[in-house]
């Protein structure tokens, strides 16, 4: 990445991002530490922890580094609020896509913070890891890690003597990895980052409470959903597509993977609305989708979408193609920026070490985009595209329901 741009120019960027966030280290030794830090985290660093860094910036011991990451005095808070207004001036768009996901950090013992025997999706099982809630924002103009949440489980919330040994503090009572997400989101949406789409797996897309905030906010989401998914006034997710007749599927590409583009069969059906949400004259429509492998068509994906009346399938399919983007920011800020490279067992530590790592992806990202290195957006490769629950109307199918229904409960929203 750096020998795609001028040294004089990353250079001149990267000093202008390290001002920017200067001031909120009270001290000079604490922002010489904190660029040391940080030109150590972009640099060539075998393993980006505090030995190896301190190594790099040419310190006897870590101990500097290390008081930076404990106990000196700064808000890593302060610096994830500048490195979203960074993002936003950078990569911002009217289009951008905020994408929720959770990653794995593997870790021996019992004492870092929130750690236990957990599943992490990163290591495809059962690990002793610590758990991150992340939000990336992606437009055409790249992508970035932007908030960070840190997974407590019940067996450290529900025992004060280990949090305070952690230093986790009093207030951090126990939150599912929903309501992290939930958290990150609104801090998004009153961020300068410019928002029009949220997606994510799902772990969070079916969380009916997640969808109805963003539905209030007025902001679409595309979001996966597990087949038993109930959607409402139509049923189960998966017994609704499995009645879509077969010119409802339609081929497109829903962004370009290292292989080439990823194409499946999609098939999308408006959702009749719902009278306790919905004005007479709704300005967003629901949808169901589903996605089918071309070379295994029994392999299905479902999602729910909330999306501004007349928006087309296609650009539904490229959002839910965007929510990969957060895991080639995963790749990159960890292969490249020590994401996960991490010794701290403290709170504080974990949240000022992935901050750090976060801004120095986001410079990356920056840079990246100067350089005209990013990827375009997804491109689209439509087929030409029955009595059912699915009716055509116009260019777009719905799925029908006997009557128009309120909402009953929640689970059926």
């Amino acid at each position: 990445m750096q020998d795609d741009v001028r040294p004089d120019v990353w250079s001149a960027e990267l000093e202008e991002l390290l001002v920017r966030i200067g001031h909120r280290f009270g001290r000079v030794d604490l922002r010489r530490r904190m660029r040391a830090y940080v030109h150590g985290l972009l640099g060539p660093v075998g393993r980006k922890n505090s030995w190896q860094l301190a190594e790099h910036a040419g310190h006897r011991t870590p101990a500097g580094l290390q008081h930076l990451l404990s106990r000196a005095c700064w808000d890593p808070d302060e610096i994830r609020d500048d490195l979203q207004e960074y993002v936003a001036e950078r990569l911002g768009d009217p289009a951008g896509v905020l994408i929720i996901d959770d990653t794995g950090f593997i870790k021996k013992g019992t004492v870092s913070a929130g750690v236990q025997r957990q599943y992490s999706g990163t290591a495809g099982r059962t690990e002793n890891c610590q758990i991150g809630v992340f939000a990336a924002y992606a437009t055409v103009r790249g992508r970035a890690l932007v908030d960070r949440e840190l997974y407590l489980p019940k067996s450290w919330t529900s025992d004060p003597d280990r949090c305070a040994q952690a230093n986790i503090p009093d207030q951090r009572a126990f939150a599912t990895k929903g309501d992290l997400a939930k958290a990150i989101i609104m801090r998004a949406l009153v961020s300068p980052l410019p928002i029009a789409w949220v997606t994510a797996d799902s772990a969070y897309g079916q969380e009916w409470r997640l969808r109805r905030m963003l539905e209030e906010s007025g902001v679409g989401y595309v979001l996966a959903v597990p087949k038993s998914q109930h959607v409402h006034a139509v049923g189960r997710i998966d017994f609704a597509i499995a009645q879509a007749p077969a010119d409802a599927w339609e081929r497109h590409s829903c962004g370009a993977g290292a292989k080439g583009p990823r194409v499946y069969d999609w098939a999308a059906a408006r959702l009749p609305a719902i009278d306790d949400f919905d004005s007479d004259q709704p300005t967003h429509d629901r949808w169901a989708l589903a996605r089918r492998s071309l070379a295994r068509p029994d392999e299905i994906a479902y999602y729910l979408a909330y999306a501004p009346a007349g928006t087309p399938v296609a650009e539904l399919v490229r959002i839910a193609g965007t929510r990969w983007a957060i895991e080639e920011a995963f790749q990159a800020a960890k292969n490249e920026c020590g994401l996960d490279q991490y010794e701290v067992r403290r709170y504080p530590g974990w949240y000022r070490h992935i901050t750090l790592a976060m801004l120095a992806h986001a410079f990356l990202a920056a840079m990246a985009a100067a350089a005209g290195t990013k990827r375009g957006a997804a491109e689209t490769v439509p087929t030409p595209s029955h009595r059912s629950p699915w009716r055509k109307s116009g260019d777009s199918w719905q799925l029908a329901a006997p009557r128009r229904h309120t909402c009953g409960t929640p689970a059926t929203h």
